[in-house]
């Protein structure tokens, strides 16, 4: 009863209308850039990231956080159906099936089904997260350094392990993450470390300008040079045809136990260390293809494989989210560009949030709330309005993002070197993604880098030097065999095929971005 008292404080502070106000814009922006070709929420939240430093007001800035990463979900379902363009891979499974039922006809049944689904989701996922993330707060205050050092490096080996065909190129985008987050001074003893003689970057390089180089420079040059292979061509919507909510009583029933489902598998991945929405996304769309009576439809345009991958999608936020607030440690991209956004604060999310901050904590919850409803009113009936976004010439988009990339840096940091780093890191990302390397190592790799070192460091002075600590203390231990399991896991389907006398390709699935 305590957690839905803190629940009901989180909904008075968020039914003002200044925080009202606040989750509308959120989900307005977020919509709004999620609609645009190729933009997914990380993407979308590190363009509005040096916003934050015109604001004073966490608790707002939260919410309109939250509002953009839901609302950025959302419009990348309408992408998919109508464009065939997914902004990230966690929605390529809505592609498949919801694109081919727009070219049926029956593109609003594709965006009714992915919108409530993701209504339902979201709304379920964000009840679990209500109950789940005080008691795992509570749990994490018994951890202690090595604890925190232990999960950290499987954090980054787990997502740098299953993101991308190549563990090698994998390790080489965590090892150039881990690299940016070491330059600056030595938080212990003050020593200057890769600066190479330069006082602009005796305090680092800042993480908004990391994250902004990375995501909106790098990402939006990487999408301008595919322009010619991406399509243009934008399904047109159906007549409006009888039904409630653009479906017909088939298509309802056929829709809410992959919804259902679909919530299931999303929740818990999520908050794994590996987490994020793509894994749960395919194994949602597998399963639904597996078990559904209309196997003939797969590929064609199976309501099932746009109502359950969306569902998880949506499903898979709330579950980020339990790790990013309780211990303060990010499962996929865009929950590390959400924890740089806490940074900016002076806020660090674990435990101690709960307790030193806990108006800002449970109204953040309280918003995912309102943030699924505002979504579900703001998407359906605005849909003609959604798709005249998709009509934006797309050279001057680009070049849109970039301007404001640029400003957004520059406000950030009143510096022309940081924008110069910005953009050299924007070209090495590029690059990455040119020739296959994942970007979201490197961004868990300057987030959770410094850190994992601080919490290593402070282990060896709490243990006199004696590294037996690391696996004679029995979390840590488990974390570190998870460790070695997260490096062996993708593997595991080629050794097992070879044993059979088969062959198997490595696991991996698309990068969360």
């Amino acid at each position: 009863m305590n957690v839905f008292g803190d629940l009901l404080q989180g909904f008075s502070t968020v039914l003002s209308p200044e925080y009202l106000l606040y989750a509308a814009i959120g989900v307005t922006l977020g919509t709004f850039v999620g609609v645009l070709p190729g933009i997914g929420p990380a993407l979308t939240i590190a363009l509005l990231l040096p916003v934050t430093f015109t604001l004073d007001d966490p608790i707002g800035t939260f919410i309109m956080f939250a509002g953009i990463y839901y609302g950025a979900m959302y419009g990348g379902s309408t992408t998919s159906i109508l464009l065939n363009t997914p902004g990230e891979s966690a929605s390529v499974a809505t592609a498949i099936e919801g694109h081919q039922m727009a070219r049926r006809g029956r593109a609003r049944a594709a965006l009714a089904t992915a919108a409530i689904g993701s209504f339902v989701a979201g709304t379920i996922s964000t009840l679990l997260l209500t109950l789940f993330a005080k008691p795992v707060a509570s749990l994490a205050t018994t951890f202690r350094a090595a604890d925190y050092f232990a999960l950290a490096l499987l954090a980054m080996v787990s997502v740098t392990a299953l993101v991308g065909r190549s563990l090698v190129r994998g390790l080489m985008s965590l090892t150039f993450g881990l690299f940016l987050g070491l330059v600056g001074l030595d938080g212990l003893t003050g020593q200057s470390r890769f600066t190479f003689g330069s006082l602009d970057l005796l305090e680092g390089i800042d993480i908004v300008v990391v994250i902004v180089g990375l995501f909106a420079i790098g990402e939006t040059l990487y999408i301008a040079s595919r322009l010619r292979q991406t399509p243009e061509h934008i399904t047109p919507l159906d007549p409006v045809r009888g039904g409630f909510a653009w479906m017909s009583r088939q298509e309802w029933s056929r829709s809410w136990r992959p919804w259902l489902r679909g919530t299931v598998v999303g929740f818990p991945f999520g908050a794994l260390p590996s987490g994020g929405a793509d894994v749960p996304t395919f194994l949602s769309y597998t399963y639904e293809k597996h078990r559904s009576k209309n196997k003939g439809e797969f590929g064609k345009g199976a309501i099932e494989g746009v109502a359950g991958p969306e569902a998880a999608n949506n499903a898979a936020f709330s579950g980020v989210l339990v790790p990013l607030l309780t211990l303060g440690i990010p499962t996929s991209a865009t929950a590390a560009v959400m924890l740089a956004s806490f940074q900016v604060f002076n806020l660090q999310p674990g435990p101690q949030l709960f307790e030193k901050s806990p108006e800002l904590v449970w109204a953040l919850i309280a918003s995912l709330y309102l943030g699924n409803v505002l979504l579900l009113a703001l998407n359906l009936p605005l849909i003609r309005l959604w798709v005249k976004v998709l009509q934006i010439p797309r050279p001057a988009l680009y070049a849109g993002i970039l301007v404001f990339a640029t400003l957004g840096v520059y406000a950030a940091s009143n510096s022309f070197v940081q924008v110069l780093i910005a953009y050299v890191i924007g070209v090495i990302g590029f690059g990455m993604r040119h020739f296959g390397f994942p970007i979201a190592p490197v961004i868990l790799g300057v987030i959770l880098g410094p850190m994992m070192e601080l919490q290593f460091r402070r282990t060896l002075l709490l243990s006199n030097g004696d590294l037996s600590v690391l696996v004679t203390r029995p979390l840590t231990a488990v974390l570190l065999s998870l460790v070695v399991v997260a490096v062996v896991l993708p593997y595991l389907p080629r050794i097992i095929a070879r044993l059979r006398g088969r062959t198997a390709e490595r696991l991996a699935f698309g990068e969360d971005d």
